[in-house]
């Protein structure tokens, strides 16, 4: 019973996980690529037919086998990553957001773009 309910659990994260990445495509704020991995590694755990079909998909598996197998994210993805995050951080400076709300978003943005930029790339 609990091996199932923790089934249910990485099912739902990867899921979850999937749900953000898309957001991340059309939203700036949210980078797509680390919620991508975390949904390949969710699924793994949940649920494999949703795991095999992350690894098969045309956009995503690449990114997914690079990683199982290097641990390497493609300078493409990063560089992306990171433009889009400083114009998100950009746009709420612009838009006049709170203090508290630049910096809070600041340190998230940077602690993320450090690390995909301290990962290696190929």
């Amino acid at each position: 019973m609990a091996a199932q309910s923790s089934k249910i659990g990485f099912r739902v994260l990867a899921y979850i996980s999937i749900g953000l990445a898309a957001i991340g495509v059309v939203l700036p704020l949210l980078p797509t690529t680390p919620f991508i991995l975390l949904a390949a590694f969710f699924a793994s755990k949940g649920s494999p037919a949703f795991a095999s079909w992350l690894e098969g998909h045309p956009s995503f598996g690449p990114a997914i086998r690079d990683w199982r197998r290097n641990r390497v994210i493609p300078l493409k993805a990063k560089l992306l990553a990171c433009c889009m995050m400083l114009l998100s951080w950009g746009l709420l400076f612009v838009m006049g957001a709170a203090g508290m709300v630049l910096a809070i978003s600041g340190i998230f943005l940077a602690s993320v773009a450090s690390y995909l930029l301290t990962r290696p790339s190929y």
